[in-house]
């Protein structure tokens, strides 16, 4: 193709990499779907699967461009659009008023990313290259940061008892945190450029060359875009006949199978480092996507919704079945981080928790769950 640049001796793609870019045949039976009225659960499995690959290509054009920029603008574009298919995912849920639903995708996807990739990350990486070590202080500052981070969103949740009968102020709360996050989240990366962390770009051997121009990148970078603009759409507008159809509740799609859609082909990058023992790559994305969601993704969300729906703003507030689920896992992340060495047995214990997590949402009735928000 005339507006790609091939990199000698470059690798062909991984049977992994060919069966994410397969599912982009979902998107055409997906809209096929909306347009021929299909079963609406039918609807929701393929634009599940449909913005897997879309998503993918979101994350290596953004990776293309990060090359032509250089590592720090690369690194805030990284920063920017880690997680820019949940984002637009969870846009259209607050569109439609499905507070519920977002507040879990939050949670579903700091635990997903700090339990699952990270301890699916230690387990296959441990397994093949015995123990392994990385950057103590650089992974002991981000599991630090992500223990404050999990502290700022349980804040507004305690306080909120006090609040209820008082929506201004409950709003005003959720409105402050969130602006006290952006802030914190950018001093983070403010202070991540100054310590020359290039972590995201220590896989130069694979990335050091530019594949793709920046036109193509671009170009990519819009059309996967509006791909899962309308993939979400299709998305969310099933959710309710889904969780009625199915028996489950909004808060289980929105902690477990929402972060997977959303973060999957990222997820892989993670495992795949670390199984070539780039353990200190796998742990900055884990690590660093769970903070982007905790310290940006959930306060814009914040001011989003008042634009979109100011009669039905999202407030920061959680139930205490999701609050002991980030608290959980934000403190265990930091404990496997803190001593700069990891081995296969702390992934299974990371695993097996996240296990137990899904399980116990998945059999919490939607009433108990609707009675938890309501409180």
């Amino acid at each position: 193709m005339a507006d790609t640049k091939q990199t000698a001796g470059r690798p062909a793609l991984s049977p992994i990499q060919i069966g994410i870019y397969a599912m982009l045949i979902f998107l055409p039976l997906t809209l096929v779907g909306e347009a021929s009225h299909w079963q609406p659960e039918l609807i929701f499995l393929f634009s599940a699967l449909a913005i897997v690959p879309l998503a993918k290509l979101i994350g290596e054009a953004t990776e293309e461009l990060a090359v032509h920029t250089g590592p720090r603008i690369g690194g805030l574009l990284n920063a920017t659009l880690g997680n820019a298919a949940e984002l637009i995912i969870t846009i259209f849920a607050l569109n439609e008023g499905l507070n519920d639903l977002v507040r879990a995708s939050i949670v579903g996807s700091i635990i997903g990313n700090v339990l699952v990739v990270l301890g699916l990350s230690i387990f296959l990486g441990g397994l093949k290259n015995g123990r392994q070590s990385f950057n103590r202080r650089t992974a002991g500052m981000n599991g630090i940061l992500l223990i404050l981070a999990v502290a700022a969103l349980v804040v507004p949740s305690l306080f909120d008892v006090a609040l209820q009968e008082f929506p201004t102020a409950e709003l005003q709360l959720s409105e402050g945190i969130a602006i006290i996050m952006i802030i914190l989240y950018g001093l983070s990366v403010i202070y991540s450029f100054q310590q020359g962390d290039d972590t995201s770009h220590s896989d130069a051997d694979e990335h050091h060359e530019p594949r793709w121009t920046v036109g193509f990148s671009i170009g990519v970078l819009a059309v996967s875009t509006i791909g899962i603009v309308l993939m979400s759409e299709a998305l969310v507008g099933a959710v309710e006949v889904v969780t009625e159809s199915l028996g489950l509740s909004e808060i289980f799609l929105g902690i477990i199978i929402i972060p997977i859609v959303g973060n999957i082909a990222e997820h892989l990058v993670a495992v795949q480092v670390a199984y070539k023992n780039k353990m200190e790559l796998s742990l900055a994305i884990s690590l660093g996507s769970s903070l982007q969601v905790a310290l940006f993704v959930a306060p814009v969300l914040v001011f989003i919704s008042l634009l979109i729906n100011p009669d039905n703003p999202l407030l920061l507030v959680f139930t205490s079945f999701e609050l002991v689920a980030l608290l959980v896992g934000a403190f265990l992340a930091a404990f496997v981080a803190e001593d700069g060495e990891s081995n296969w047995l702390e992934g299974a214990l990371l695993l097996g928790v996240y296990l137990m997590i899904a399980l116990a949402f998945f059999e919490l009735p939607a009433e108990i769950v609707a009675a938890a928000h309501g409180m």
